[in-house]
């Protein structure tokens, strides 16, 4: 019989809908006594008066927080960080239990106190790191912070203290695994909890080919998680901290079950009730009950961008970024290609115009943040069909 993180993860859809209407009333209320809230009176009855609220957008976030820093004017309590996302952007976080949720995560993995996880996202301005902390804590397991980079002292410091887990992008495991291998160093991971990138069919066969059981989960830096794998269930369980709509980009409007659209979560968290927010990506509803005996609803996972904000490297790259990349660097235009270079993800920077290329890969990594393939092309040579951010990965299953 398998073990739930609480019971709230086996409710019956009812009972989870009448808790779900009575928070999100809840949420509106705190939101409304914000003095510049801009949400209509509307009475909340049902899930279904969701669809009468605005959908808020990244770029009304940069707005707001411009105007009244950093977070825009919206409702925060029990904050004891603030983040920074490319944008920028600003998220609050909190220290107390499982504040992000992702402890429901790495329970479903079998995660807990007997597991070291050797936590390998960010630790420096995105909260990623911090994120899984929290849940790791969640759950009692023991953290070594991590972070990315000084891959062999990371192969030392797995096998010196006998990680078991790993949290990160899915590609640096990978990383980290043939370092050990040229090395000469046995390592214990057993489990790899990843995000913040596509989890890609061959990548997960050569960790199961190691021994390792490698699930992925569905997160942003505003909401935190939100959706995760358990194994048998197919696709995406929804975190019972929010709620998720599948919507048409753009509308805000509901699909059917089944068809893709952008998802769009309302946040459960009191200490900060974000509503109706659109996280620009798209996914599906799956019908069925799922196999692994959780009763909320299931997502297809992560099915690409709904407009051309993409993640690369589990960071994301914006169109106002490549703004500005042309601003620093004086181009007459510029294409940001997002494509893979074996299981890992790489950038390919194409700038237009009479600059220098030296000068253009030192301002793609300060402005993008990111390392990449920097290409100075002649006037004229880039496609005019308003693409800034070309996405050439495919996500087969």
């Amino acid at each position: 019989m398998p073990t739930y993180y609480d019971d709230l993860e086996i409710r019956d859809p009812a009972e989870r809908e009448a808790a779900q209407v009575a928070a999100l009333a809840a949420q509106v209320a705190i939101v409304r006594d914000r003095e510049e809230s801009c949400l209509p009176d509307v009475q909340i009855n049902a899930l279904s008066d969701l669809t009468k609220l605005p959908v808020l957008r990244k770029s009304d976030l940069t707005t707001w927080q411009k105007e009244k820093p950093p977070f825009g004017g919206i409702h925060t309590s029990n904050i004891t960080h603030i983040f920074q996302s490319p944008g920028p952007i600003y998220e609050p976080g909190g220290s107390s239990h499982d504040w992000w949720r992702f402890g429901r995560f790495l329970h479903a993995m079998g995660i807990g106190k007997d597991d070291i996880v050797q936590n390998c996202f960010g630790y420096h301005l995105t909260p990623a790191g911090t994120m899984f902390e929290n849940g790791a804590r969640a759950v009692g397991a023991r953290v070594l912070p991590a972070g990315t980079g000084q891959t062999e002292l990371q192969v030392r410091a797995a096998a010196d203290i006998g990680t078991t887990a790993y949290a990160g992008t899915p590609d640096y495991l990978k990383v980290i695994l043939e370092k050990a291998d040229e090395m000469g160093v046995i390592l214990n991971i057993g489990k790899a909890a990843v995000s913040g990138g596509a989890l890609f069919p061959q990548l997960r066969q050569y960790y199961a080919d190691r021994g390792i059981t490698c699930r992925q989960c569905y997160a942003t830096a505003d909401l935190g998680h939100l959706a995760y794998e358990t194994g048998d269930s197919g696709g995406m369980i929804v975190d019972e901290g929010v709620i998720m709509e599948i919507v048409t980009p753009g509308t805000g409007d509901t699909v059917p079950a089944g068809e893709v659209g952008e998802i769009v979560v309302t946040s459960l968290n009191p200490d900060y009730p974000l509503i109706r927010f659109a996280t620009g990506d798209m996914s599906a509803v799956m019908e069925g009950a799922s196999p692994c005996g959780r009763t909320n609803m299931r997502i297809k996972g992560w099915m690409g961008r709904a407009d051309q904000t993409t993640k690369i490297k589990g960071m994301f790259v914006r169109p106002e970024q490549v703004a500005d990349l042309v601003k620093k660097t004086g181009a007459d235009r510029a294409r940001v290609i997002a494509d893979r270079d074996g299981d890992a993800d790489k950038m390919i920077v194409q700038l237009e115009g009479s600059i220098d290329e030296a000068a253009a890969a030192s301002a793609v990594q300060d402005v993008l943040k990111l390392k990449g393939e920097v290409s100075v092309m002649s006037p004229g040579t880039l496609p005019r069909d308003g693409l800034v951010i070309e996405d050439r990965r495919t996500y087969e299953t």
